[in-house]
């Protein structure tokens, strides 16, 4: 069999000062992993915090000033620190070997695009201790930001920490770029690539052209807040807070497929594995993937409907529109899974549970792209609901679909599957009993970032069920946390390949070597461990070899 020789030199280092000045994409993936693993645990208890608080009417245990703080910190440390950093960190890890590169473009700025990350998390939250966090939403709406409950240190803190966020990702969209447009083995064609690499060229397009819009926008509302500038205050001649949400916007609904698209990626590895059939129509889900990416751009201002500013039919049918792509994509899922010999193992649970979930979020997202509800549910628990259906029923899905799957890869153990499966139900309850409940409270008219409510107004019951929902979810976190304390120490070794994989990654040893390759298999498809594995009961691919 022909094979292809990838051994560099190669230095070592041991200990804690390698993790501290690594360069390689696979220790650098797993820093992206634990570091969002650790802020997604603090962004959890600031959801607890305000769970228990709406759980009954009245002020329980903290003033509304404080509320405001923890449910903007929530927002931004999940989506900022948690879900981008975390798929990134799957991307560093996979993107190479899935490719047959030993490293990425650019090992240094990889690694300057990590340390960035923590760095930021930590000037957001010192504003803490500083007098008060960020408190106008992670939106930061331009006359709430100009108010008086934000004239401290917090959101001018969070300003500073989300432009370095913003650096981070400019800078790993086009080290993805480069290293998957430069970088592919011979024989790894665009359209032999996994579809998860295809998720993360497309998603590093979006933050290409997204961030630096929201990065420009960041800097100019700091000039307004401390340097008199009237780009977004109304208090000032020529400020328009229309404008912030416009640029805002244009950033902000793209970074929902920036947190969707890889999480597609990883349900697209998971669900053939554990299917034992090949992803149903290869190249639709590409051109799908990219559809998303290129109308995501299109519908930013469904955002504004309500303020009377945007055009209401165009992104009105640019929004139904982008559910066109995204239903290939269901359609091809289902039709994997049909007639295969399905595996429940924790990460095909995990996938399955991502259609399910995702799937709500996408059909109660298709009754907002109508301007009559949007109008009726709009700024209600409706859109806290819709929101929280796609990136956690979606997002936050797909990666514990990832960890389950890639962490025999990344430590050569597997996690226990039956603290796994305990770990889903849990999260899978939770999930819905904190999240659906939402819905009904924004039909009946609840307001978001609201602190109290009125016992009268008949949302007792419904705040009560999403907060016991909150704390299911955080109940079935230390299953999962036993399970990665446990495997780390001695889990059951897995082999190198111990799901009989399709893509690269499973064709060296787990963990892979730091140059990540002795030999590539031929490539031929883009299932090429696959073709390996068969390769003596088709004598076409062995054919002049």
């Amino acid at each position: 069999m022909a094979t292809t020789a990838l051994r560099p030199a190669a230095t070592y280092r041991t200990g804690l000062y390698e993790w501290l000045t690594t360069t390689d994409h696979k220790k650098i993936g797993i820093l992206y992993t634990f570091n969002s693993l650790i802020l997604f645990l603090i962004g959890g208890i600031f959801a607890l915090a305000v769970r228990t608080e709406l759980a009954q009417p009245g002020l329980q245990f903290m003033t509304e000033a404080t509320y405001n703080q923890m449910f903007t910190m929530h927002a931004s440390v999940m989506i900022f620190w948690v879900v981008i950093p975390f798929l990134a960190g799957f991307g560093n890890y996979l993107v190479p070997l899935m490719i047959g590169a030993p490293d990425m473009a650019f090992p240094r700025i990889n690694a300057l695009s990590f340390w960035l990350l923590p760095l930021s998390a930590m000037i957001a939250l010192l504003g803490f201790p500083l007098g008060g966090a960020a408190s106008a939403g992670w939106t930061s709406y331009s006359p709430l930001v100009q108010a008086k409950f934000s004239t401290g240190p917090g959101t001018d803190l969070w300003i500073v920490a989300l432009t370095l966020v913003g650096t981070s990702s400019i800078l790993g969209a086009i080290n993805f770029l480069v290293t998957i447009f430069k970088m592919r083995a011979p024989g790894m064609t665009l359209f032999r690539m996994p579809v998860f690499v295809w998720t993360i060229l497309v998603t590093s397009v979006l933050v290409l052209m997204g961030t630096p819009v929201l990065t420009s926008a960041l800097i100019m509302l700091y000039i307004d807040r401390n340097l008199g500038g009237s780009f977004f205050n109304t208090a000032l001649a020529g400020g328009n807070a229309i404008l912030w949400q416009n640029v805002f916007w244009f950033y902000s609904h793209p970074a929902v497929y920036i947190m969707i698209l890889p999480a597609m990626g990883i349900v697209s590895e998971v669900i053939p594995t554990f299917s034992r059939k090949p992803l149903f129509g290869y190249k639709a889900f590409v051109f799908a993937t990219a559809g998303i990416g290129a109308l995501g751009f299109s519908v930013w201002a469904h955002h504004m409907f309500t303020t009377g500013s945007v055009y209401l039919p165009f992104f009105s049918l640019m929004t139904f529109l982008i559910a066109v792509p995204t239903g290939v994509k269901m359609f091809n899922w289902v039709a994997t899974m049909f007639r295969g010999k399905i595996r429940f193992t924790t990460a095909m649970l995990y996938a399955v549970g991502f259609l399910s979930l995702f799937l709500i979020g996408g059909i109660n997202g298709a009754f907002l792209a109508s301007v009559p509800v949007d109008y009726h549910v709009h700024a209600t628990y409706f859109i806290v609901a819709h929101i929280h259906y796609v990136l956690f029923g979606g997002s936050i899905m797909g990666i514990f679909a990832g960890l389950y799957y890639w962490w025999p890869k990344m430590f050569g153990r597997k996690l226990n599957e039956g603290l796994g499966k305990i770990h889903f139900v849990g999260i899978f309850i939770g999930m819905n009993l904190t999240f659906f409940p939402m819905h009904l409270m924004g039909i009946s008219g609840m307001p978001r970032r609201i602190a109290d409510y009125s016992a009268t107004a008949g949302w007792n019951d419904l705040n009560l069920l999403a907060t016991i929902g909150g704390f299911t979810i955080a109940a079935s976190m230390l299953p999962f946390l036993w399970n990665v304390f446990i495997t780390l120490r001695g889990g059951e070794p897995a082999g190198d390949d111990p799901w009989e994989g399709n893509t690269l990654e499973w064709a060296t040893s787990s963990p892979p070597p730091p140059y990540n390759f002795d030999h590539l298999p031929p490539i031929r498809s883009e299932r090429p461990v696959f073709d390996r594995r068969h390769a003596n009961d088709v004598p076409s691919l062995t054919a002049g070899h």
